[in-house]
């Protein structure tokens, strides 16, 4: 890891390095106004898009006035006027700047998702994005990803190309890149991203965020019934555990609609953030699953996640060396993640305008699509033969990615083939708890002699949220992650 000093800081007073819980503390307290927030907010959004571009579309003016109105019930209910009716949900965001990533409707603008074209706009709020409003968050734009979110880097024809804050040479990742930018660089205290192949936790891992993609159906997919054929999830980056958790309680929930529904989490996520966890068996995986390419491990990525094994010890866990039973998984995954693309494919305005290595994954998609109800028999199965790992421990920690994050343009090959191999080489460790549906959360795990972050994922069973969530709140009590941030040091050297 990076013997170079470390930019080690407090977060100012009105600071960008404040958090969300922070952030909404002190919103109630009357410290500071939303449209302080907020105009903040656009402002560094502006001053940061010609060399970080994390953003696709920007809501200037209706994030002002929702600021407006957010600051004017702020007022009401410290005066005491503003006296909530029986069952009327606590607004536990009030005021607090977020950012969405371009694959979710927010009314009044298109959802492009990476594409090129000009798209209608959303007539309608999706329900993540509802259920974000209904919390008080101000959503200050929607922020860039690779076309339908294939690729574990952000870069596209239609919005050039997302850097890394901690060096605007490299990436920050994908298919959340945009989002995971935004957090890291300050721009915004917390983001919600989506993770079909680990696109939350691969981008949290490059960008020294906290990435949590929670169990299949823990958040609504409203109005659709699902995402890719259910490997894709919505779920938060930021910059604290507890940050993320307190995201995360607030877009709980599901509707009719939804394919997978679960009841109400046993207590608050944010609670379980307060607590530590039991003394643990944590499972060190640094298996790679089978992808058919070739891929192996940075020994810095090795370093980081061994060196994070130890720090459990430490706690009082106990770890042992696990290789999760994967088998041929990746058949159950690439058909549902090729009909993904064929669908999207179908809803843009002009389809000559897409990549062709998009045209050519839809065209797969097609072909592949009589195989989906097989593929969604077998997921049972598969999660019956991985889940006899947690007879021996409860919580697996493996690596995020296999490499640090690569250079700008690295992963993004001319040809399917060429991309598909860079992509696998780099991030082979994420996608299969996409297939079982199960939770995981990407927390940092250092950073590499170029100063360039690193992450592990804790990965967990059925329902574990709150486990996981416990458990790297503990390990960030040691850490202390949340105080390193690229701040001054973001260089580019070419």
């Amino acid at each position: 890891m990076s013997d170079a000093p470390e930019v080690l800081v407090e977060p100012e007073r009105d600071g960008p390095l404040d958090g969300v819980a922070v952030l909404a503390a002190r919103l109630a307290r009357g410290e500071v106004s939303s449209r302080e927030l907020v105009e903040a907010a656009l402002d560094r959004i502006e001053a940061t898009q010609s060399t970080l571009n994390a953003f696709r579309r920007v809501r200037t003016q209706e994030a002002l006035a929702e600021a407006v109105a957010a600051d004017t019930e702020l007022a009401a209910t410290a005066a005491g006027r503003d006296r909530p009716a029986a069952g009327r949900r606590h607004r536990p965001l009030l005021g607090v700047p977020i950012a969405i990533k371009d694959d979710t409707d927010i009314a009044g603008l298109p959802t492009a998702f990476g594409a090129m074209g000009e798209f209608p706009p959303a007539v309608r709020d999706s329900e993540m994005v509802r259920r974000l409003k209904a919390a008080g968050a101000v959503i200050v734009g929607k922020t860039n990803t690779p076309e339908f979110g294939q690729w574990p880097f952000t870069e596209g024809r239609a919005f050039g190309v997302t850097r890394n804050p901690w060096n605007l040479d490299h990436s920050p990742g994908g298919s959340s890149g945009g989002a995971a930018a935004a957090v890291a660089a300050g721009l915004v205290p917390g983001a919600i991203g989506s993770d079909g192949a680990g696109s939350v936790r691969i981008p949290a891992a490059w960008t020294h965020l906290v990435g949590i993609k929670p169990q299949r159906g823990r958040i609504s997919n409203a109005p659709v019934r699902e995402q890719f054929n259910g490997l894709t999830v919505y779920g938060p980056l930021t910059r604290t555990v507890a940050d993320g958790a307190l995201l995360l309680d607030a877009l709980v929930g599901s509707l009719p609609v939804d394919r997978d529904r679960l009841p109400t989490p046993l207590e608050p996520f944010l609670a379980a953030a307060g607590h530590p966890p039991p003394r643990l068996r944590i499972g060190l995986s640094l298996h790679r699953p089978y992808s058919g390419m070739p891929a192996s491990l940075d020994p810095a990525v090795r370093a980081a996640v061994e060196r994070l094994a130890e720090v459990l010890a430490q706690l009082g866990h106990d770890v042992v060396p696990v290789e999760p039973p994967y088998g041929l998984l990746g058949t159950i995954f690439l058909p549902r993640s090729m009909d993904g693309i064929r669908d999207w494919a179908g809803r843009v305005p002009d389809p000559s305008q897409l990549d062709p290595r998009t045209v050519a994954n839809a065209r797969t998609g097609r072909l592949l699509r009589p195989f989906l109800p097989l593929t969604r028999a077998a997921e049972p199965l598969a999660r019956l033969n991985i889940s006899r790992i947690f007879r021996r421990v409860d919580v697996v920690l493996a690596p995020t990615t296999a490499t640090p994050p690569p250079r700008v343009g690295e992963l993004n090959r001319d040809t399917n083939w060429a991309t598909d191999q860079a992509i696998v080489a780099a991030c082979p460790f994420a996608w299969p708890w996409n297939v079982l549906g199960w939770p995981a959360v990407n927390v940092p795990a250092g950073r590499t002699a170029a100063g360039l972050p690193v992450g592990a994922q804790l990965m967990g069973p059925a329902s574990s949220e709150a486990l996981l969530i416990s458990l790297a709140a503990q390990v960030e009590d040691r850490e202390r992650w949340h105080l390193h941030h690229p701040g001054e040091r973001t260089t580019r050297t070419a």
